[in-house]
């Protein structure tokens, strides 16, 4: 069974003791890879950016999980009045475990803040707050229960998205105020919401894929979500076999 490292975030707020650090990671996450054949892996987040190559010679995939906004310097800006709240050290960490997973030809999926990751990394931007798209985008931060779908997708055809999904649209669900603008090199456009918003990306070559919605809170509720960590978990088992 191949071991998936899902990249986890710290609480500081939580538990008897506030303002103590807790490393965590939803465990929506870890069911999702667990339910599809692979042995979830939580990597805390490492001050030592040398550390990720040691780190991903012990994994066999590698997802790169929501949470805080990229800070914006690595994309060119300064903050704008919209942007939450972000932290550089984190980025800094998930991109060396990005490049380190490149070299070692290692799968990677990214979740919402891991897409934008992703393509920030290759190079690319984001729009600080969807306020900044001109035409007026949709509610992409929904009000409903995580586990309810809110809007659709529309997946590009020839996509690894529209392959493991076999259809030309989904129902997804949506918890991001941010998104890609400039799209990162090597990247494809494989997913967008019908406001235009980019939803998917991709890079077969370096066995990338990346999607904005978060398919680990429907899994439980929308079965054909599993299909998308079962083809990650199936794409990382060949890897563990070469």
């Amino acid at each position: 069974m191949p071991v998936i490292g899902i990249t986890g975030g710290v609480l500081n707020d939580a538990g008897p003791f506030p303002g103590y650090h807790r490393s965590y990671v939803n465990e929506d996450y870890v069911t999702a890879i667990k339910q599809n054949g692979g042995v979830p892996f939580i990597i805390p987040i490492n001050y030592d950016l040398n550390s990720a190559p040691a780190i991903m010679r012990h994994l066999d995939g590698l997802v790169i999980s929501g949470g805080q906004d990229v800070d914006p310097s690595y994309y060119g800006e300064e903050p704008s009045q919209q942007i939450g709240e972000s932290w550089a050290t984190r980025d800094a960490f998930e991109i060396s475990l990005l490049r380190a997973a490149s070299h070692l030809r290692k799968p990677v999926l990214g979740i919402c803040r891991g897409l934008q990751l992703i393509n920030v990394a290759r190079g690319g931007s984001l729009y600080q707050d969807l306020s900044a798209i001109p035409g007026n985008p949709y509610q992409h931060a929904q009000k409903g229960h995580p586990g309810q779908t809110s809007q659709t997708a529309n997946l590009a055809a020839g996509s690894q998205l529209r392959t493991i999904f076999g259809q030309e649209s989904i129902r997804i669900n949506s918890f991001h105020h941010q998104a890609v603008k400039e799209v990162g090199l090597g990247l494809t456009v494989t997913a967008r919401a019908k406001d235009g918003v980019i939803e998917g990306l991709e890079d077969p070559h370096n066995q990338v894929l990346a999607v904005q919605w978060h398919p680990e809170m429907l899994h439980n509720f929308v079965p054909e979500m599993n299909k998308l960590f079962r083809a990650f978990v199936i794409q990382a088992s060949k890897e563990d076999l070469a």
